[in-house]
């Protein structure tokens, strides 16, 4: 029994290192619920709580930003000195995993701070080639709120999404209403920008670049057609959404089935695995195939936290029934690969490069019109 207990506590302890992975399963064992959970029920926040996002406090990354962490580059890769022709508003992943609350702080410091600068770091920046980067603080649901189907887990839920909402209303309000947008997220950002695409699907209409919404399953006919927007269906195509969650084989994948599938979607349909969206992020195109030597290069950390390389064709990757599954000689990336085979944490630095050069293509298909190269 206490062997037992020590395995879970294992297993606990790295699923926690990456909390937004937790919104992909509603695990059943109620060792892990209870350790999970967030003391007591959800409180309203003070009205005066709101994060201020005219104020620079309230992004970890934005343009004016001295010390932009979207900015970053890998290793031996140059300084990126672009002419700001496109905005991104990236919003990142879990990082608050204490259990004293159902929603972080909007300026949560220590531990949680880190890991999100960490995240607009390593995900944002595969953006900062053709554009500048605005990523907002917000009150991120704690990642307990993710297994439970409460009224508790909802309302935190929502408190989060009502601050990205209103980072991106002023993110709009800051630029040019002529400039192109692309919008981008992992895991619980994902979850919510999805969300955005339907809110804001007005204010984006015409203007998005493309959609990045990275480890967050997305329903083709549950959710797309209430944002407007379809699948990317070629690197060259604009207006759409890209979507994987990384696999290696043999994949288990029934967590994530069966935490989803049945769901109401954006449509209020019943969401399906059948029509669970994969892109493959080496050629930007829906349920495709590509081998390795079509990767431009995988982020592996270099001895720290905040360095990486690119290691070029060393993964290769296809889809299968809504999920991506990688293949090759998958470097060295770290020790959070999730049950199942699941490399949801790795999402963005396996294709890294790829994701740089999609970016770059939808762009330059923006930009054509208008004449400028």
């Amino acid at each position: 029994m206490c062997a037992r207990r020590f395995l879970i506590l294992i297993f606990v302890l790295t699923l926690i290192f990456v909390g937004g992975a937790f919104a992909l399963y509603q695990w059943g064992d109620q060792v892990l619920v209870r350790m999970a959970t967030p003391r007591g029920h959800y409180q309203q926040p003070p009205k005066d709580s709101d994060p201020d996002y005219s104020k620079g406090a309230a992004w970890w990354a934005m343009p004016e930003m001295a010390d932009d962490p979207s900015r970053w580059v890998p290793d031996g890769q140059p300084a990126t000195t672009i002419a700001d022709p496109v905005a991104t508003f990236y919003v990142h992943p879990t990082t608050y995993l204490e259990r004293d609350r159902w929603n972080a702080p909007s300026d949560a410091m220590g531990e949680p701070g880190s890991r999100a600068r960490l995240f607009v770091q390593t995900q944002a920046g595969a953006f900062n080639l053709v554009s500048r980067t605005w990523a907002p603080k917000y009150r991120q649901a704690a990642y307990g709120a993710f297994l439970l189907k409460s009224a508790d887990a909802q309302k935190a839920l929502d408190l989060a999404y009502r601050d990205v909402l209103a980072a991106f209303d002023n993110f709009l309000s800051r630029i040019p209403s002529t400039r192109p947008i692309i919008v981008a997220g992992h895991s619980q950002g994902s979850m919510h920008v999805l969300r955005l695409l339907k809110d804001r699907r007005i204010a984006l209409k015409d203007r998005l670049v493309a959609a990045y919404i990275v480890g967050w399953p997305v329903g083709v006919k549950s959710d797309l057609p209430a944002t407007g927007l379809t699948p990317c269906l070629s690197s060259e195509q604009i207006g759409c959404v890209l979507s994987w969650q990384s696999f290696k084989e043999p994949a288990n994948t029934k967590l994530v089935t069966e935490a989803w599938v049945g769901t109401k979607g954006l449509t209020g349909v019943a969401r399906s695995r059948e029509e669970m969206l994969c892109t493959n992020p080496l050629t930007g195109t829906k349920d495709d195939a590509a081998g390795a030597v079509a990767n431009l290069g995988t982020l592996v950390p270099n001895g720290s936290l905040t360095r990486a390389s690119l290691q070029q064709a060393q993964v290769g990757a296809h889809c299968d029934r809504g999920f991506l599954i990688v293949e090759g000689d998958i470097p060295s990336l770290g020790p959070y690969v999730l049950p199942g085979n699941n490399f949801h944490v790795y999402d963005y630095a396996l294709f890294w490069g790829s994701i740089r050069a999609d970016a770059g293509s939808r762009v330059a298909t923006w930009l054509a019109p208008l004449g400028i190269p």
